[in-house]
């Protein structure tokens, strides 16, 4: 089933900045896929149209998420509502509401479904503060579920939001960013957990990243924007050094260069493979992960 398609997206912001030109892209429900780009590619504002949080330019074509149309001709439909209920965002920025516990961010996953009443006083069932529990469980900080939710590091408040689209039962997962403010260990943990639920759940997953080495390890594809076009969209093993510096000029050293040194050697092989200088060895795959 598709999860994601697009046909012929473009936003302009004032009278001359295009943000997209045209774009358009399908996702395979159960994909892990990345989104890389340098700064001003077009990136978070493709994740924002797909989530249903920014119209389109007018006559620009419709975005349909598991078969409902979202948006179309520069409109958000009027049931965007009701389908945001399968899409999870997980931002830059956390998006926690700090002097509230861990716990009662998770539970604010079930908004989209549970009763207005209940959810405007912060009255929640024991069924769903026990799976809010569970959620947290499964990324590694129930132990935290008590705590403000601002004395979390930024790992551990990103896994807050990943466990809230848990709960909140999302089919699709749109991260945006989600590791561009932490250092390599955090950033391990919140792509494992991601990809832990892409796994476990088939819920499909388009994570916006800046290093190329985190695509190549945890998204079989990848797509490329530059000045908010697709310039690639394949195997996330084909974008060897030279297709970046095509792609992105002086751009590419950012984006290429290993911000992890122990993703730095499953890259390595993944370009050497793509370069036909590696068999599929999956014994090799493993032995350097």
């Amino acid at each position: 089933m598709v999860a994601v398609r697009i046909n012929g997206l473009s936003k302009t912001f004032g009278r001359r900045k295009k943000a997209l030109k045209n774009v358009s892209v399908t996702l395979s429900e159960g994909e892990m896929v990345a989104l890389i780009g340098a700064s001003g590619s077009g990136k978070s504002t493709l994740i924002r149209h797909i989530a249903g949080l920014v119209p389109g330019d007018r006559g620009s074509g419709p975005i349909q998420v598991f078969g409902a149309t979202v948006q179309k001709n520069g409109r958000v439909s009027k049931g965007a509502r009701n389908h945001r209920r399968d899409i999870g965002v997980v931002f830059q920025q956390f998006n926690l509401v700090g002097r509230l516990s861990v716990l009662t961010n998770v539970l604010t996953g079930v908004l989209g479904c549970a009763p207005a009443w209940r959810t405007l006083i912060g009255l929640f069932t024991g069924t769903e503060k026990s799976a809010a529990m569970a959620a947290l469980d499964r990324v590694g900080i129930a132990d935290h579920a008590g705590q403000r939710a601002s004395t979390l590091s930024g790992g551990q408040q990103q896994r807050a939001a990943i466990a809230r689209t848990i709960l909140q039962g999302a089919r699709l997962i749109l991260a945006d960013e989600p590791i561009a403010s932490l250092d390599p260990a955090s950033s391990r943990k919140v792509m494992d957990n991601l990809a832990r639920v892409n796994r476990d759940d088939g819920v499909t997953v388009l994570v916006s990243l800046h290093q190329v080495d985190y695509a190549v390890k945890y998204c079989p594809r990848t797509i490329a924007m530059r000045d908010g076009e697709i310039v690639f969209d394949g195997p996330s093993a084909e974008l060897t050094p030279a297709r970046l510096r095509e792609f992105y000029g002086a751009d590419s050293i950012e984006l290429a260069a290993p911000r992890d040194k122990e993703t730095a050697p499953v890259r390595e092989v993944a370009v050497a493979r793509a370069a036909s200088k590696l068999p599929d060895d999956p014994g090799l795959a493993v032995a350097t992960g």
